[in-house]
């Protein structure tokens, strides 16, 4: 329908190409009425993720601290959600580029001198809202799944960490992960079953990553105490396989490689372990 509507347009814009800038206000007017309507639609279903968009100057403790203020019972993602997260990501990923082309088009029906670059600018400002507004409700979910884990002390990834340091066996560890373990891809599925893939994908990564800032997070203050760093080397391993193989079996090859691959986080946790590793093996020399 907006293909159609919009080459309709074409032979006017190429007649009077002063017209442009008329419809592209039109378009973005109604982009965001779309977006504005859509939040009163779901109004309940956002509801909940509000207390977890903070202003950046708060930053991640911020966010934490009011999620976990707010956490009464596990936190589940609504089909609603996933519905209106797909929306989002479908107007971002394809009505937005599509708009954009035929913008281009039209630019060349402006007569030589005429200001060209001006086109799409009214667009752009709808879109950097909206894609904000995705990024945030994004953000949003992945802090209430990450605290649904630190609801009990069974699943809390740092205090398994923290109860490794008397482990010898890395099985002993990763028998105390299972039920994060499990925790873990419950959650996974059912994100699966409510969104598509790209949501679906962007959702496990940031979960992925926050998990690995839990790790982080742990080991900032016991840089010095190699006791706990094989109990975070195994919980990254965990983290990893349940992830990547979680994602693999249920995409299979839609799967890009890069998006198995550990998140920053987790990299950086194994940064601080090979850099550990080094500086031990250098004080036993």
């Amino acid at each position: 329908l907006l293909k159609n509507t919009l080459t309709e347009y074409e032979v006017i814009i190429c007649r009077w190409p002063e017209y442009i800038f008329v419809l592209e206000n039109a378009i973005a007017d109604i982009e965001k009425a779309v977006i504005d309507s859509l939040e009163k639609q779901y109004v309940d279903i956002l509801a909940p993720l509000k207390d977890c968009i903070a202003p950046k100057k708060f930053g991640l403790k911020y966010v934490q601290k009011l999620a976990k203020r707010n956490s009464t019972c596990p936190y589940v993602v609504p089909e609603d959600l996933g519905i209106l997260l797909n929306t989002m990501k479908r107007l971002l990923d394809v009505l937005r580029p599509r708009i954009e082309s035929h913008l281009r088009s039209w630019s060349s029906c402006i007569p030589h001198g005429g200001n060209s670059a001006a086109i799409g600018e009214r667009l752009s400002e709808v879109t950097v809202t909206l894609r904000a507004k995705f990024r945030n409700y994004m953000q949003a979910v992945v802090e209430k799944l990450s605290e649904n884990t630190r609801m009990q002390s069974t699943t809390k990834l740092k205090k398994i960490i923290q109860d490794s340091k008397g482990l010898v066996l890395e099985s002993d560890i990763r028998g105390r992960m299972q039920e994060l373990n499990d925790q873990l891809i419950g959650a996974i599925n059912h994100v699966h079953k409510v969104s598509e893939v790209h949501v679906f994908v962007a959702i496990c990564r940031g979960f992925w990553d926050r998990m690995g800032q839990d790790v982080l997070s742990f080991l900032e203050n016991r840089k010095e105490n190699k006791a706990w760093y094989k109990g975070a080397r195994v919980a990254v391993s965990v983290l990893d396989d349940t992830f990547a193989s979680q994602m693999q079996q249920l995409l299979g090859n839609t799967l890009q490689q890069k998006e198995l691959e550990p998140p920053r986080s987790i990299m950086e946790v194994s940064l601080e372990n090979d850099d550990k590793a080094e500086v031990m093996l250098w004080r036993s020399l």
